[in-house]
């Protein structure tokens, strides 16, 4: 493991496992930078955040990827509202081993799904580290000309024909699966558009992108990809509506 996901992983275990406020004092930077619709910026903040977590409250982790000083979770919230929320969660940490920066994206659980899949399951461990480049690279190009480019006559140069196991809830395996949820969206007023990918965060066979878009509203895309054999053959995605007004000044990305 990296020193960074160490970090992350010990620091969110005490903060959101043990609900621990004084683990901010251990763990968050005095400059962290807040990008959450949640939670307004600094470390008290965030304290304040953890001191109001019920008893009910748990983080289920699904997957775990590092790319440098930033790391990505996946997993879901229970206790954070009514429902069970899907999560996206970045973290920044910086040279001395604190968290300095956090973004990320929510949305509930559905079930069942148009796939029968859920929202998190699949793979969970990082496999083919040493093609970390190269997936990185194959995603990135797919974003700009694919989803940003929505030129989708390439969508078989980057997407496996053979498998592509969907995770979002609305649309069903394979790329008829997607092209039908795609359809039934844009009868709905809802048309993908994705406007600029803001980060790429890649570890071995997964690739997160964060973009912004609109999806009938202002979004913000989280979208996960596995990739194999050069094709991206499984997907996972958060889609949450930008609100209107955040806690700070920082921005979603």
């Amino acid at each position: 493991m990296s020193d960074a996901i160490n970090t992350v992983l010990a620091a969110t275990g005490e903060l959101f496992g043990k609900k621990d406020p004084t683990a901010v004092d251990r763990w968050v930077a005095a400059d962290y930078t807040q990008h959450s619709a949640l939670a307004a910026d600094g470390p008290e903040a965030l304290r304040a955040l953890v001191s109001s977590l019920g008893d009910d409250f748990r983080y289920e982790s699904a997957r775990v990827i590092a790319d440098g000083d930033l790391v990505a979770l996946h997993g879901t919230y229970y206790g954070f509202g009514p429902d069970p929320l899907v999560a996206f969660d970045i973290f920044r940490v910086d040279a001395d081993g604190k968290l300095a920066e956090h973004w990320d994206a929510l949305t509930p659980v559905v079930a069942p799904t148009a796939s029968g899949r859920s929202q998190t399951d699949g793979p969970t461990e990082v496999a083919e580290p040493a093609r970390t480049e190269a997936n990185r690279a194959l995603v990135t190009e797919f974003a700009q000309k694919v989803l940003v480019g929505a030129d989708y006559s390439v969508l078989t140069d980057y997407i496996s024909t053979a498998t592509y196991h969907q995770h979002n809830p609305e649309a069903a395996d394979g790329l008829d699966g997607f092209g039908a949820a795609a359809a039934r969206w844009a009868e709905q007023g809802k048309n993908l558009r994705y406007t600029k990918v803001h980060k790429v965060i890649a570890e071995g066979d997964f690739v997160l992108t964060q973009s912004e878009g609109e999806f009938g509203v202002p979004v913000a895309y989280y979208d996960l990809f596995r990739v194999a054999g050069g094709k991206i053959v499984e997907h996972w995605d958060v889609i949450a509506p930008i609100p209107a007004e955040l806690p700070h000044t920082n921005g979603l990305f």
